[in-house]
């Protein structure tokens, strides 16, 4: 029976990637929220933290280029294949390491993600898979379900992260051994990821070829401009990923991990249905306007945050940021999808990523660093105002460049 949330012309692939999404969501959900204290509990100072989330960050960005340029000769099962594989090591070595080195070490060759979004090994390879279910006219609402799912998948995550504080005196166990439980079930949600992905079909493989030819022809151009103010983006999300975030909500307001997790369940749940309206709203409007239309507003929700005197006008102000944040995404996916040939997708889809991801990776140092210095919600400012820079800079440069599909719809209104 097809479910009539998904496009008409979308596949059984299209639920696998999907519900993929969604596993690796709660799996990003339930550590991102539990990281930070965990490793304060382990006795890292906030600079230390921010070093090693700048390790988990920068590894995945690497990994992901690689991956992204490999795609087309080795296939994309093959490395997601490969990438569970690496999930499930990642799990199982954060759980017995305790020093900061070895912790580095390990979030740096690993899959851990401190954001609330997706900065992974996974994203331009199931990306890409996605893409090739669907007709161009749909990527904008198969991406917004593909997002929504992680983002909802994420929220309850969020909401289970502190569960293992709240039940180590039950159970009889230090905090920091329940705590560590977490990491085991990361890796055996790395286990099932696996299995879905040897299920998937042929249909949404690129045809391996050993042939030493470049991933990116003829959208190089437009794909590297996007790049570009995708990293701007990317670095002022990182001064406020999930993890620095619910860091400066504890040292802030002194807040349990419980309350930031039902926090960021509330937060994730506010951003997973508004990407329902992303897909409605691009339609209308285009894929980019609707990413600066609802980012702007954002920003500035952001902002205010950050001058809040109490948690409670705080949470609202970050509540009413995630309620407009996460509609850029969809659209932002669809438009780099709708913008390059079948061929070129993995490429493109990683080559825009990795920037983010390796632009990302450079802002929790600093974040670190401000929170050491000052409970003041600096990150939040410095976040906002670039983000506000980038919105305008893509306005400037692609308002007017739209994908085909998009441009065939402006005829067909017209008449």
């Amino acid at each position: 029976m097809r479910h009539s949330w998904i496009p008409a012309g979308a596949t059984a692939d299209s639920r696998r990637l999907i519900a993929t999404r969604a596993l690796r969501g709660f799996a990003d959900g339930l550590v991102s929220i539990l990281l930070p204290s965990y490793l304060t509990v382990l006795g890292l100072s906030a600079t230390r933290i921010g070093i090693i989330l700048f390790g988990t960050l920068l590894g995945s960005a690497l990994v992901t280029l690689c991956a992204g340029l490999a795609a087309h000769r080795i296939g994309y099962r093959r490395l997601l294949l490969g990438a569970s594989a690496l999930m499930l090591t990642t799990g199982l070595l954060f759980s017995c390491v305790r020093t900061f080195w070895p912790l580095f070490a390990v979030a740096f060759i690993g899959t851990l993600n401190p954001s609330a979004g997706d900065v992974s090994l996974f994203l331009p390879l199931e990306q890409a898979a996605l893409a090739g279910t669907v007709t161009a006219r749909d990527l904008t609402r198969i991406f917004a379900i593909y997002n929504v799912a992680g983002a909802l998948a994420g929220a309850f995550g969020a909401l289970f992260s502190g569960l293992p504080t709240l039940m180590a005196p039950r159970l009889d166990v230090t905090t920091i051994s329940a705590q560590r439980s977490v990491f085991i079930i990361y890796s055996v949600i790395a286990l099932i990821a696996a299995f879905m992905y040897r299920s998937l079909s042929a249909c949404t493989d690129v045809e391996p070829s050993p042939i030493r030819t470049g991933p990116l022809g003829k959208s190089r151009g437009i794909v590297m401009r996007l790049a570009a103010l995708f990293s701007i983006d990317a670095f002022s999300g990182g001064l406020i990923v999930q993890s620095l975030l619910a860091l400066w909500l504890f040292r802030r307001f002194r807040m349990s991990v419980e309350a930031a997790g039902l926090f960021f369940f509330v937060s994730n749940l506010l951003g997973s249905a508004s990407q329902f309206v992303s897909s409605a709203l691009a339609g209308r409007i285009g894929r980019i306007r609707t990413m600066v239309y609802t980012h702007l507003p954002s920003n500035g929700f952001l902002f205010l945050a950050a001058l809040m005197p109490n948690a409670a006008l705080t949470v609202v102000f970050l509540l009413l940021r995630s309620s407009l944040s996460q509609m850029d995404v969809p659209a932002r996916q669809s438009y780099v999808m709708a913008m390059v040939p079948p061929e070129e997708r993995a490429a493109a889809a990683s080559i825009t990523n990795v920037p983010r991801s390796l632009a990302s990776a450079l802002g929790p140092i600093p974040a670190g660093r401000m929170l050491d210095l000052s409970t003041f919600g600096w990150p939040l400012i410095c976040a906002a105002t670039l983000k506000a820079v980038y919105d305008l800079l893509l306005l400037l440069q692609f308002g007017s460049v739209s994908p085909v599909d998009e441009l065939s719809a402006n005829v067909v209104s017209r008449k």
